[in-house]
């Protein structure tokens, strides 16, 4: 059974598309609600702009996902991830709490605050992922990143220049200092 396409999945496709009309009707439609959001919430209309920005290359890239079906109104799905990127940003401040949610105005918050919720996690998740990557050695980082791209571990030991076994070794030990570090860290627990 198929999830039937939300007439709001247009601004999706525009998204995904790279099309300047459509995405230029997104800013002109939903972004000025954005700015008046963050702005009574302890930001200004340059914090509104990033988050709006970032909302929307968010949406755009879990909409690039095999399976994602807008189920809702763009715009409360917009302003779901607006705010929680907002809320995200006043913790990393450590500035007061947001004063306002006007989601009653929106039919179906339940899916916007669903497909919202994905978008928000994955993105944290990605973050926290990078975030210990990018502590790896230059070593481990080059062989993780050669073995996800395809290529048989024989095809990345001999572009390394080690043996196989040797690939094979150090590959499962990065990816194990990886995962540890991962699950140590205080905000895997909130992302499960």
């Amino acid at each position: 059974m198929s999830v039937p396409l939300h007439p709001d999945s247009r601004y999706i496709k525009a998204l995904l598309d790279n099309d300047n009309r459509g995405i230029s009707d997104i800013y002109a439609r939903f972004s000025a609600r954005i700015e008046r959001f963050v702005c009574t919430n302890s930001g200004s209309a340059d914090d509104a702009r990033d988050v709006f920005q970032e909302a929307l290359l968010a949406i755009a890239q879990q909409a690039r996902r095999p399976g994602f079906v807008l189920t809702c109104p763009f715009e409360a799905y917009l302003y779901l991830v607006c705010r929680g990127k907002w809320f995200n940003e006043l913790k990393r401040r450590k500035r007061s709490t947001v004063t306002i949610s006007d989601t009653e105005r929106f039919n179906d918050t339940e899916q916007a605050d669903a497909l919202a919720d994905t978008v928000l996690v994955e993105e944290a998740r990605n973050k926290l992922f990078r975030l210990f990557f990018d502590r790896l050695s230059e070593g481990c980082r080059a062989l993780l990143k050669l073995s996800w791209t395809g290529l048989s571990m024989q095809e990345v030991s001999d572009n390394l220049g080690v043996t196989y076994g040797y690939a094979r070794k150090r590959k499962s030990e990065c990816i194990a200092q990886l995962t540890e570090w991962i699950q140590a860290s205080p905000e895997f627990s909130s992302l499960k």
